[in-house]
């Protein structure tokens, strides 16, 4: 049983997670109690590191921020924050990691990617693009197996590479969704061949899509990428216990659906954000929990090898 400060630090992690992130809290609401608060620890992190990227204060005030964050991580991987601390993320991160063997240099890689938006990033290919969603997605995905855990399976290599792949799909529908809002924020995600092959390199600043472009051919297009990463990183649901299997199932269900709506109207994106009504989320849920994904998954994986 946790000390009464570690239990309120978890309490304020979890907190944060409601509130911020309710695709996320969908889906680690099916882990047990001790891994869902490790989980939120991890997501309170990762919400303080994209919040300093994403607000309003200067370059280098910013790039102060980040560098005090790795010292706290670094504390974080040396064992040094006490219970009693004032940060209640750095407590609940600090018990996290000595309970599961999470693989903390994977924080150090999204505040590298965060780093890459304070610089203004842009990226010419998706090969590039892949680098940026690889630090801020594909590390929170080995965190997450970290806290899973669930055997040689779980933490094998091949485990580790789905649930990046799964990560690189998660980040794209992410930038499909929010297209419009950042290009209020001076930013631009998708690849700049991309934006030319389908005449979007003006960019997307209004609720209507650049004059004589083709801006649906470019959601469908980015979709279908997206698609073939879901359908390569599903393969890690088999190699996860139920719980944890049901959680990646729901979270990546979740994603999966705002794809689909996106793709059935790909202007939706620049008139406003696109979500999920919350009994959606819920079936999507109890379909994770059910196993339904999983084992469509392991036989159509068997098929395959047959």
């Amino acid at each position: 049983m946790s000390s009464a400060p570690v239990q309120a630090a978890y309490r304020y992690c979890e907190a944060v997670t409601g509130q911020q992130a309710r695709n996320f809290a969908y889906g680690i609401r099916l882990l047990p109690a001790a891994k869902r608060q490790a989980m939120s620890a991890l997501y309170a992190l990762s919400r303080r590191v994209d919040d300093i990227g994403d607000g309003t204060l200067d370059t280098a005030t910013k790039e102060a921020r980040l560098k005090e964050t790795r010292v706290l991580l670094d504390r974080v991987r040396k064992g040094t924050v006490e219970e009693d601390d004032t940060d209640p993320v750095a407590v609940a991160l600090s018990d996290a990691a000595r309970r599961f063997p999470i693989p903390i240099d994977a924080l150090d890689e999204l505040i590298d990617g965060v780093l890459m938006d304070v610089h203004g990033e842009t990226y010419e290919t998706w090969d590039d693009l892949k680098v940026y969603c690889r630090c801020v997605a594909g590390g929170i995905g080995r965190l997450s197996l970290g806290v899973f855990g669930g055997g040689p399976a779980a933490t094998s290599e091949r485990a580790f590479g789905y649930a990046d792949t799964l990560g690189l799909a998660l980040q794209l529908t992410n930038i499909l969704r929010d297209v419009r809002e950042d290009a209020g924020n001076g930013r631009t995600y998708l690849p700049a061949e991309d934006l030319a092959k389908f005449g979007c390199s003006a960019g997307f600043h209004s609720a209507t899509p650049p004059a004589g472009s083709d801006f649906a051919g470019l959601v469908h297009f980015e979709a279908r990428r997206a698609r073939r990463l879901f359908a390569e990183g599903y393969q890690l649901l088999p190699l996860l216990d139920r719980r944890s299997g049901a959680c990646v199932a729901a979270m990546a269900g979740i994603y999966r659906r705002l794809l689909d709506r996106i793709e059935r109207d790909p202007e939706a994106v620049l008139r406003g954000r696109v979500s999920l009504p919350g009994r959606e989320k819920a079936y999507v849920a109890v379909r994770g929990l059910s196993g339904l994904d999983a084992r469509h998954i392991s036989r159509r994986t068997t098929r395959g090898r047959g």
